[in-house]
């Protein structure tokens, strides 16, 4: 639930341009990669069944950049359902059509569709992952973004000897879709994994699977990166390394201060950088994960996944590996304490930056509800369908994305009217809560936030139908985790005990359960128009290619004999006026041609119209060298003109 109302934010402050009439701008090469979506057999716990995947993989290709970068992927529909594909973590700025939220920015990519999306790296520096983000795909359609310094930079601590993800998913026997369309019909919670994985692998502990577990060779004596992603659908995971104690550096592309731990708590969505020093004797020594379940009385998947450290060298190793010792698996205590132990790392090459005069303080209690069934028939709760909300607004997907409604003025797909504070108050994490403050409200609500503000959003869990953890993402940014606690949040007194110094930098949270968390961010992923109409002025140059009509004379010769030909035009423009059209969704550009050549004289005047919906390149000159450069591509981007079904509220299941 969490995902559709947080990305909902980005809409009021992002910008995307295209030129009409022909007109593109080239960029240098960019690198690309070829995403096909398809289904694979694969054979896992004995039996063999086909799962969606990209490119045949499971996990997916890993994405090896550096901090700046931009990529361009093109994603091929080979399946049999819509999808999308989501850059987790990616902060996209000015160009949301890219993130992949089905109904949110674009329409789905049918089957046998191809959708190019261009992911721009910005201050992102470490782990991050992509996903699917229609519905439960994402369960096998996922991989790792490695984003390396700039070329040139390096760690803010000594080089690793080797890099290596440790993707940490969950397994089914049943087709995922089949758990997911079980829980749509009968309204209670889903079937849980039958396996957890590491790197698509459930180990050794499980049938038929010890000769396929993870293997990670070593050098006794060198250092290793551990890329650590929990690609699980909604659990926080623990995860430890038998007699080896882990260093953790950063979490979600952020540096932190060095911090040893026996074990990592990681929440659904959540990466987390941890150096493993190869220091103990010669051995096998097993690294392991299990789930954290903080819901009384809510089945979960009680297995160990493993993978194996071996040390290279001669040596015999005839007993089993070491198990490392989990905590237990409803230990808040230890899953709220590893979280509350990170710091931004808070160096001169990676400052802190919170905003400390807030100009939006926000309110959001976030819960499981139910909704009736006829009858009351469903499984969940006194025989109805479980469902979860957000300031007692459980979301529904619109039948077009929000983002093209938003930029084409299409009225009835969204609402505005988000509330800033819970329309009911009261002890949110009381026993025993009356039964009709379980019921929500269904909408396709937007919270608009002025560009530049300083937000605080304090995320309130309550204890409606399930008390429980909740894992939240904010699409388009990352926030400062400035606070966290027990009970209800206390406007007066909590705030006093803030972090306001050198708190995590984050872009997915879990709110403990009976709990809250405050998080602080700046909203300045601005809006389209604001963006271009302030950054091009008057005086201004902007460079532009286009391809138009010119009249090329025939061998006969005489203007009778003349025709028209598409011919690649080089301007170069210097400004002389700007304005829009009164919507607000044109803008135009007025000045004289500064830059000769065959076709187009010195000093002619031309007027460049940007339909501001969908994305461009824009290159502004100062002192005969490009100033700012938005970087586009013809293929890429773009709302979509794809109609859908309405969609259900949101199952509690798919509460991120």
């Amino acid at each position: 639930m969490w995902f559709p109302v947080m990305k909902l934010f980005n809409l009021q402050f992002l910008w995307f341009l295209v030129l009409l009439n022909g007109l593109f701008f080239h960029c240098h090469s960019l690198a690309r990669h070829k995403f096909v979506v398809k289904e694979t057999p694969y054979t896992r716990l004995c039996s063999t069944k086909k799962i969606l995947t990209i490119n045949g993989k499971f996990p997916g290709p890993t994405l090896y950049v550096h901090k700046g970068d931009t990529v361009i992927v093109d994603v091929y529909n080979k399946g049999k359902e819509n999808i999308t594909i989501h850059w987790h973590g990616v902060k996209l700025p000015k160009y949301p059509w890219a993130d992949g939220t089905e109904y949110i920015t674009q329409c789905p990519i049918k089957p046998g569709a191809k959708f190019s999306q261009k992911i721009i790296l910005s201050r992102e520096e470490g782990t991050l992952w992509w996903h699917a983000h229609s519905d439960w795909s994402r369960a096998t359609v996922h991989g790792a973004i490695i984003v390396h310094p700039k070329k040139g930079s390096g760690y803010p601590f000594p080089k690793p000897h080797a890099e290596v993800p440790i993707i940490l998913g969950e397994w089914w026997k049943k087709d995922v879709e089949e758990v997911l369309n079980m829980l749509r019909r009968t309204g209670g919670d889903p079937n849980v994994s039958d396996a957890l994985t590491i790197n698509g692998q459930p180990g050794d502990l499980y049938p038929c699977s010890k000769s396929d577990t993870f293997k990670l060779m070593v050098d006794h004596g060198k250092t290793y990166l551990l890329r650590l992603i929990n690609a699980g659908m909604s659990d926080i995971i623990f995860f430890a390394v038998a007699k080896h104690q882990l260093t953790v550096v950063g979490s979600d592309a952020s540096y932190t201060k060095p911090l040893k731990a026996n074990y990592i708590a990681i929440s659904p969505g959540q990466t987390i950088d941890a150096l493993l020093q190869a220091s103990q004797p010669l051995g096998h020594y097993y690294m392991a994960a299990g789930v954290y379940s903080s819901a009384s009385g809510v089945a979960y998947d009680n297995t160990t996944t493993t993978a194996i450290i071996q040390y290279k060298g001669n040596y015999s190793s005839s007993s089993s590996p070491p198990l490392p010792s989990l905590p237990y698996y409803n230990d808040t205590n230890a899953s709220v304490s590893f979280t509350g132990r990170l710091r931004s790392l808070g160096s001169e090459e990676h400052p802190v930056h919170i905003p400390l005069n807030i100009s939006t303080k926000l309110l959001f209690t976030v819960s499981i509800n139910t909704l009736p069934c006829a009858n009351n028939s469903c499984e969940g709760p006194n025989g109805t369908r479980v469902s979860a909300s957000v300031n007692n607004i459980s979301f529904v997907s619109p039948s077009i994305d929000i983002l093209q409604a938003y930029y084409k003025h299409i009225s009835g797909v969204y609402g505005a009217n988000f509330p800033s504070y819970p329309p009911l108050v009261f002890d949110y994490t009381a026993e025993y809560l009356p039964l009709e403050l379980e019921l929500p409200q269904n909408g396709t609500e937007v919270k608009v936030l002025k560009y530049n503000s300083t937000v605080e959003i304090v995320l309130q869990g309550t204890n409606l139908v399930a008390g429980t953890d909740h894992p939240m993402h904010l699409h388009g940014y990352s926030f400062y985790v400035v606070g966290w606690g027990f009970g209800n949040f206390d406007k007066d007194k909590d705030p006093l005990g803030y972090n306001l110094v050198d708190p995590p930098l984050q872009n997915t949270i879990a709110v403990p359960k009976k709990g809250w968390t405050a998080i602080r961010f700046k909203a300045t992923n601005p809006d389209d128009l604001w963006l271009a109409y302030n950054l091009i002025a008057e005086g201004d140059t902007v460079l532009a290619v286009t391809v138009r009509k010119v009249l090329r004379e025939a061998a006969s010769g005489g203007r009778e004999s003349q025709d028209a030909e598409r011919v690649k035009l080089k301007l170069e423009i210097k400004v002389e006026a700007m304005d829009y059209d009164k919507e607000g969704s044109v803008l135009r550009i007025r000045g004289k041609n500064i830059l000769e050549n065959e076709h187009v004289k010195i000093g002619a005047f031309h007027t460049l119209e940007i339909q501001l919906h969908r994305p461009f390149v824009l290159r502004k000159i100062a002192d005969g060298e490009i100033d700012e450069q938005y970087v586009g591509d013809e293929e890429v981007g773009g709302g979509c003109e794809r109609f859908g079904e309405k969609r259900n509220p949101s199952p509690a299941s798919e509460k991120k």
